[in-house]
């Protein structure tokens, strides 16, 4: 048994006996909830696919991603979140625009230069 789960193992607390079954509620620390929310939030993963991989409601992994997400916005549950990928796109285009602006800007430069210049 791996040490991920054993450690889920010996976090299972029984709750309850009923009818000769055992009913399992299992607690997870905080970093496992963090290290799951992160494969949703920042590499896309689905809850669905996680939830059959590690055996966990995909209700549960939903609310962890929202914690998370509340957590890493600072507690503005409103705002929205941009993965680390999602900041990369956005800088790459700003700066495409940033360098197309400073073309058309040295473009209208010279213009008004040649303008000016048969004017006088």
């Amino acid at each position: 048994m791996d040490t991920l789960k054993r450690d889920l193992f010996y976090n299972t607390i029984i709750i309850h006996y009923k009818k000769g079954v055992f009913i399992l509620a299992k607690h997870y620390d905080q970093a496992y909830k963090d290290h799951v929310s992160k494969l949703v939030v920042e590499q896309g993963r689905k809850a669905s696919e996680l939830s059959y991989e590690l055996e966990i409601s995909p209700k549960t992994i939903s609310r962890w991603v929202k914690d998370y997400r509340t957590r890493i916005n600072g507690g503005k549950p409103n705002e929205p979140f941009i993965t680390p990928t999602e900041l990369e796109k956005l800088k790459k285009q700003h700066e495409k625009e940033l360098a197309q602006l400073r073309e058309e800007n040295e473009i209208l430069k010279k213009a008004m230069h040649i303008f000016t210049k048969n004017q006088a």
